[in-house]
């Protein structure tokens, strides 16, 4: 990569797999980049190429990425663009020969590389993983990527990296980083989760979307310089907007405390410093790096067993009476011996009093049937709902009819030790190249929840009169998940605000806020520098979004619900 080496121009254009289509071409024709990276894997996703991997061995790999590069692979030439994506998944070898072919049939000669040795599903026993697994995946980092650049590459396909590494890799190869480079890999990692969510960084999903055009939002730049210090910016005339809260809300996404850990570097969360560039442009620096810890995370996937719904709809008056009376008729229909194991009922109250649609007027009582055995969420179980239909609630109606019950996913995470994963770089000319583990590790110190740095716990918050008003009017959250575990980062718009939000938001506050977390291990953290405080909330969703525990699987508005709920609010922050 021998450009200019002052600074490192890194574009994304895929947040997850199924993002706007478009977005590839969007981003080589807006403006001048270096590399373009995609991220195109989640926990999700690994069990959904899983699965295409059991249908046809072939299989398992991104084939939109594939079908966008056979419109734009000679346009990244052209523009002299590297791509790195994670698209590869389970099966990065065979995506970089179709892209051969491609190049080939396009009559282009373009270099690819591949990076593989995260797949342990073929050395389960030898590493102690257990059994009855789909994929089992070891979270590598981004000097095999750096290998492959280094070595010519045009294009880099990986399976499970970090999503950091898509944009740590690249600038391990341009600034020519060392593994004993800590403050410098920290910052590409936190300016590589910045990017790793595409449009969450300009915009979307953001808390306070009413500030800014978020229409249709362009995708994140991260300019990387030397140190590792970063601008994010986006092309020009592009919609959304990249301010310090934008990327204040897509830094609290998916972290918990102050140390993020990864293969290559733990990142100090609580050393970032967020300041205003210019228009849709924030700095990030001051970010200091640790040894990383001595194993590398693998996320295992497996087949939970099978599921279905039913979604029952009460109308009017008499809601809970009604959904009384079908809990009882659907039990005393539904033979002992065909129940499943595990029967769900949530009510939503959907409806409003005196409503002037019937939609309005109408709640939500949804079933939901899990068992190991397809036959008990099946025929037996719609069979024992729609024949309730002319003996029930008055307005029984259901949303559609009952279909067979489908297989669910789990997810967990383990963990093996970095030195025992075989992580390779796949060079353009075919030669294989270890790529050995960080040299020093490290486990972080054991810490209480709360950082002890001197700001840590700020002055008390404004005093004068309160009003009960929503949270969401003084600050800003945003939500997902990690496994079975959500991550819910909030964060204030003020130091007042701040020093208010550090007070009050308590693990007891955030439990009367939100009762579904009153019985779960709850953890705060606090992030003095981004005026925020980041909660881990243990087991909110079960094993995971592809069992889909609850509403929301993947807690992504978990914040916004936080936002809406009623609190005491010193008048001097409304």
């Amino acid at each position: 990569m021998a450009r200019e080496r002052s600074v490192l121009r890194i574009g994304n254009a895929s947040g997850f797999y199924g993002d706007r289509f478009a977005a590839v071409r969007e981003m080589l024709t807006g403006g001048p980049l270096d590399v373009l990276t995609g991220d195109y894997l989640a926990e999700l996703t690994m069990l959904i190429l899983a699965r295409d991997r059991l249908k046809d061995p072939s299989l398992g790999y991104a084939r939109t990425f594939l079908r966008q590069m056979e419109e734009c692979l000679g346009l990244a030439q052209k523009r002299g663009v590297r791509i790195v994506v994670n698209a590869g998944g389970l099966n990065p070898a065979r995506l970089a020969a179709e892209l051969r072919n491609l190049a080939e049939r396009q009559g282009l000669v373009v270099a690819v590389a591949h990076v593989e040795g995260d797949d342990l599903l073929p050395r389960r026993s030898e590493l102690g993983l257990p059994g009855g697994l789909l994929a089992a995946n070891a979270y590598l980092g981004g000097f095999g990527v750096a290998a492959c650049l280094a070595a010519g590459a045009e294009v880099v396909v990986t399976g499970r990296v970090t999503d950091a590494a898509l944009v740590a890799g690249p600038a391990i190869a341009h600034f020519g980083w060392t593994p004993a480079d800590l403050d410098a890999l920290a910052g590409s990692v936190v300016a590589g989760h910045v990017l790793e969510c595409g449009a969450q960084a300009t915009g979307g999903n953001y808390a306070f979307f009413r500030e800014h055009d978020v229409t249709r939002p362009g995708f994140p730049i991260a300019e990387l310089h030397a140190d590792g210090s970063s601008v994010i910016t986006k092309h020009p005339g592009t919609g959304g907007a990249v301010t310090v809260g934008t990327v204040t809300a897509q830094l609290l996404y998916e972290t918990g405390g102050a140390r993020y850990l990864g293969p290559d570097v733990t990142a100090r969360l609580d050393t970032v410093r967020l300041a205003g560039d210019g228009p849709d442009r924030v700095r990030i620096d001051g970010v200091r790096g640790e040894a990383p810890p001595p194993t590398l995370k693998v996320g295992l996937n497996r087949l939970g067993g099978h599921r279905n719904e039913v979604l029952f709809v009460l109308t009017g008056l008499d809601i809970e009476a009604k959904a009384d009376l079908v809990r009882r008729q659907f039990l005393d229909a539904l033979p002992p011996a065909a129940r499943p194991a595990e029967l769900r009922w949530t009510l939503a109250r959907t409806d409003h009093p005196d409503a002037d649609t019937e939609e309005a007027a109408s709640a939500l009582l949804r079933l939901t049937a899990r068992d190991p055995d397809p036959a008990k969420v099946g025929r037996e179980l719609g069979k024992a709902a729609v024949e309730l239909g002319l003996a029930g609630y008055p307005g029984f109606h259901l949303t559609a009819p009952p279909g067979p019950g489908a297989p669910y996913g789990v997810f967990a995470a383990a963990s093996v030790a970095a030195a025992a994963v075989e992580h390779t770089a796949v060079l353009p000319d075919g030669r294989r190249l270890a790529v050995p583990p960080a040299p020093v590790t490290s486990w972080p110190a054991e810490t209480s929840e709360e950082p002890t740095l001197p700001d840590a716990h700020p002055d008390a918050p404004p005093a004068g009169p309160h009003r009960r008003a929503p949270l969401g009017l003084v600050a800003g959250a945003r939500s997902g998940d990690k496994g079975g575990d959500a991550n819910l980062g909030v964060w204030a718009r003020s130091e007042d605000g701040w020093r208010w939000l550090a007070h009050t938001l308590t693990v007891d506050k955030l439990r009367e806020l939100l009762p579904e977390t009153a019985d779960l291990p709850v953890t705060r953290h606090l992030l003095p520098n981004l005026r925020a405080v980041n909660f881990t909330l243990t087991g909110l969703l079960g094993e995971g979004v592809a069992a889909q525990h609850r509403f929301d699987p993947q807690a992504k508005a978990l914040g916004e619900w936080l936002r809406s709920r009623h609190l005491d609010i010193p008048e001097a922050l409304l």
